[in-house]
Formats: C-alpha cells, structure tokens, sequence
C-alpha cells in the first residue's frame, strides 16, 4: 500500500481525488492540502464524504514525504512550485494543464505566458491511458489531460490514425456541464469550483484545442476548429465531431477501424446501436465512471461523419484517468478503484 497526497483540494477535482482515493484498495490517503481551509474538515467542504473521512485539510506549507502526489493546483502555480512538490514524492500527477504540451512556444499562444520550466516538459508523460500506456508505466511525472481533449482525442484518434478523413478540417462543438469550471480546481480564489476551466465556455480560442492537434497526430497536422457551450448539465461532456472522409466506408468499415483501435480498452465502449434507449453516447450515464462512449453516424447525403463522444468531466476527463494513471505507474490492474458502472435511469 502506498501514501498519496492531493494537493489542492478543495474544489471539485480535489474532491472527486479524494473520493477515490479513500476506496482505493491500493491506497492511503494521508494528506489533503488547502490553503484557504486549512485546519477544516475535508467532509465540510465535500458533504458526500461525512463518515468517510476524518482528515482535515493542511496547507502546503506542511506536506509532509509521500509517495505519489496529486496536483490539482491552478494553472500556472503548478509551473511556478514544481521542485517543491517535486521533492515531496518520486512519483507526480499533475491534472493542471501547465505540463500537457510538449511544445514550449505554445505555451504563449494559448496560455498567454512563456512556460516556466520548459526544461521540464518532454519529462512528463501526457496522460490518457489508451494513447501513451507503455510511458505512463515506467513515468515518474504525468500529465493528466484536459477533460475536453480526452473527450475528442479518443473519438477521432482511430479515424486519423487509419488515414480515413481529412485532417486539414475537424469540426467539434463540445456541451459542458456547470463543474467543468473546476476540472482545474483553484486554491487561489474563493470560489474554487469556478476556476482553472471557467474559459472552456468559448466560441473560439479554447485552450484545449492544442491538446487535440498535438495528440491526433496522423501524417499531416491535425486542423482542429473546437467550440465549447455550456448546458444544463453539472457533469459531463458531449463532444459531436464533424469529420469528411476520403474513401467511401459503410458502417461495417466504421465499425472494424473502432473495434481495431479500441476493442480491448477497459475504459472505451462503443455506443451506435440500431434499437433501444440511449442509442448514442449519453453523459448522464456516465456520471461517477470512468467510461468514454463513442458512437458515430454517416451523412447519407454526403462524405461526412459525425463522432460522438461522451465522459464524466470530472472522471475520465480528470479524476479518474489520473487514478487509471497511477495504476499503471504502480503496476496494479488498471481498473482498480475504477469500477462504478453508472445508474440508470437517470
């Protein structure tokens, strides 16, 4: 069993790291850190805790060794203090975005600063499972994806990878649930739930578009044109794709090159079914998993394909793609402490 720590607890990732942490079988969670709740009960500040937990948030200041740490800090603070928490424990997950691009000179085109240690950079490991596993496994630092990156990368990564639609033009329009603007959760503010991702709700310019042209890859770059809309939803992201294809596939050829990319993933189910309820990917079902749904539909009138694709922001777009992270550093199965199906109905 392992000591880990959450750094930046109080907002709504924090919460949800604790959350699993706690039931975790591999796993003690010793140390929650807050600067502005210090000394308060973790249970206070995330009422779904009460008779889970007796541990009381500590700042900083006062983390004491460990063997994993978890950065759920702001971003650019967790830039700015890495050797810090760096010399607290061998092994790092930071769910910000100061380390998910490997690249140094986009950091002033989407974050509006130089990086502060570009040094760094090509040490960690960008942290979705089904792209990078190998790495992941024998990385001390990872990077844990954006929610909205995760969400679109799994669902046009095989089609790009097969070489079967054209790169140079990938439209998304991404729904967004309200907790989206604390995947990034802030300690630096006195409303943590409201900060770090608030940007995501933006026609244009959403910084989670670099992630998405970095990872799809392919032989040409990746054009990609992102939008984000909030909705009436608290968790989840909703992700249509709208792709051109430039061969003529029929459902069949759709279905072998998702099946060949992601058949085997733990983590992937695809969703296109003729008949029944929830026919598509649907982000209330997915609530507390760790799941991504991916279905897609051809245009009959054209050569486009619309991919869906749907997460729990907080989960797999954070929380719980930083725990299947730490399973594979530690060599346990990746599922463990990720089990919960979803409800249905909901």
């Amino acid at each position: 069993m392992i000591r880990v720590a959450v750094v930046g607890g109080s907002g709504y990732t924090g919460g949800e790291l604790v959350r699993l942490l706690l039931g975790h079988p591999e796993v003690r969670l010793d140390q929650v850190t807050s600067e502005r709740l210090a000394g308060r009960a973790v249970a206070e500040r995330h009422p779904n805790l009460r008779k889970a937990t007796d541990l009381t948030f500590v700042a900083s200041g006062d983390l004491e060794p460990t063997d994993l740490v978890f950065l759920c800090l702001p971003h650019g603070e967790a830039g700015r203090s890495i050797d810090r928490y760096r010399g607290s424990a061998p092994r790092l997950i930071d769910l910000s975005a100061d380390f998910r691009l490997r690249d140094p000179a986009a950091y002033p085109t989407w974050y509006g600063a130089a990086h502060p240690r570009p040094d760094l950079l090509d040490r960690f490991v960008y942290g979705i499972p089904e792209l990078h596993r190998e790495r992941i496994r024998g990385a001390d630092l990872v990077s844990s994806a954006g929610c909205n990156a995760t969400a679109v990368i799994l669902g046009l990564r095989p089609l790009v990878a097969a070489g079967v639609i054209d790169p140079s033009c990938i439209v998304v329009e991404a729904k967004v649930g309200s907790s989206e603007g604390g995947a990034e959760a802030s300690e630096a503010t006195h409303h943590p739930e409201r900060s770090g991702c608030v940007r995501s709700y933006q026609p244009t310019g959403h910084r989670h578009t670099a992630e998405m042209v970095q990872e799809l890859g392919g032989s040409v770059p990746a054009s990609v044109h992102f939008s984000a809309t909030a909705v009436e939803m608290v968790r989840g992201v909703l992700a249509t794709a709208h792709v051109f294809l430039n061969q003529d596939l029929d459902d069949r050829a759709l279905w072998r090159i998702f099946r060949a990319a992601w058949g085997q993933e733990p983590f992937i189910r695809l969703v296109n079914a003729r008949q029944g309820l929830h026919r598509l990917p649907e982000p209330k079902l997915l609530a507390g998993t760790n799941y991504c749904d991916i279905g897609w539909q051809r245009d009959p009138h054209s050569n486009r394909l619309v991919v869906i694709s749907a997460i729990d922001n907080l989960m797999k777009g954070a929380a719980g793609q930083a725990v299947q992270a730490m399973n594979l550093m530690h060599g346990w199965p990746e599922t463990t402490g990720l089990g919960f199906l979803g409800l249905h109905p909901v």
